[in-house]
């Protein structure tokens, strides 16, 4: 009967302790649940923000005013290469944010002038070659697969990549389309990032160092992780061109505030059958276009 007595008696002495655990000390508070503030990182000269009737009373032109900033480059020409078989959002995403940047031309540009079709099947109607395009101040290179890997072996456009990167002022990859900076030798001794399927190794082929972020940039080369970071890596040259203010209302105006349902769009968060089925896809997909197998 003692023993159970005393048994009886750890355990709840056990519970007390752990529930006293978890009570907050005197020195901490307990966490609270708080809607998000909206910023006011925009002020009155006095240092203090706008009230709610200011806001409500400011004409589009005084708050352009008050907003605009001087672009700290000027941007003239944009060019998103497109080839069959590019993954919609690798340059979708992208031209959905750069677009916006004023006065800058852009240009679809194709090897060859015409219907493309993305990975997806949707046509784009390609009004420029590579032949018609000689100078861009920026280009945008998406990435794909199958397509994507035969493009690295394709000497006269991984030329015109090259002409073109001699004046560009910003040369970029999204997803798997490093690959293609890579074989042009764009990235040689260079920091990337690319999609995550065997990137260290693919990037390892064009003396490229990895570098596990969601994109990066090394001198005028930015480079971006699978697909949808493609639109981060976007924004992120858009608020170093044309400062946070215009980033932001870009990001605003497309409402780029990503939650996903569910964590999984990494091999770090994603099931791990899951990752090593898709791995196996890629190799058998890939496997039958190699060289040197």
């Amino acid at each position: 009967m003692k023993k159970i007595l005393l048994s009886v008696f750890l355990a709840t002495l056990a519970v007390a302790c752990q529930q006293a655990q978890k009570k907050p000390t005197t020195t901490e508070k307990p966490v609270q649940e708080t809607e998000q503030t909206p910023k006011n990182r925009n002020l009155k000269p006095n240092g203090e923000p706008f009230s709610d009737e200011e806001l409500a009373n400011m004409s589009h032109d005084k708050a352009m005013e008050i907003l605009r900033e001087a672009p700290k480059d000027t941007i003239n020409k944009i060019g998103y290469l497109l080839y069959d078989g590019f993954f919609t959002l690798d340059a979708m995403g992208p031209l959905s944010v750069l677009n916006s940047i004023y006065p800058a031309e852009k240009y679809l540009i194709g090897r060859e002038k015409g219907i493309i079709k993305s990975n997806d099947g949707v046509s784009f109607s390609v009004d420029f070659s590579i032949e018609d395009i000689d100078q861009l101040d920026i280009l945008v290179v998406p990435g794909g697969f199958i397509q994507t890997y035969q493009a690295t072996k394709d000497e006269e456009l991984l030329a015109w990549i090259r002409k073109i990167d001699e004046n560009s002022k910003y040369t970029m990859s999204v997803c798997s389309g490093a690959w293609i900076l890579g074989a042009a030798g764009l990235l040689d001794g260079r920091e990337a990032t690319t999609h995550w399927y065997r990137a260290e190794e693919k990037l390892a082929l064009y003396n490229a160092k990895y570098v596990r972020k969601r994109y990066t940039n090394d001198g005028k080369y930015w480079t971006s992780a699978g697909v949808s970071a493609g639109i981060d890596m976007s924004l992120a040259l858009v608020d170093k061109i044309r400062g946070r203010n215009y980033a932001e209302f870009l990001a605003l105006n497309i409402e780029y505030d990503p939650e996903p349902p569910f964590e999984g769009g990494h091999p770090d968060k994603a099931d791990r059958l899951v990752t090593a089925m898709l791995v196996k896809m890629f190799d058998e997909g890939l496997e039958p276009y190699l060289e040197n197998k």
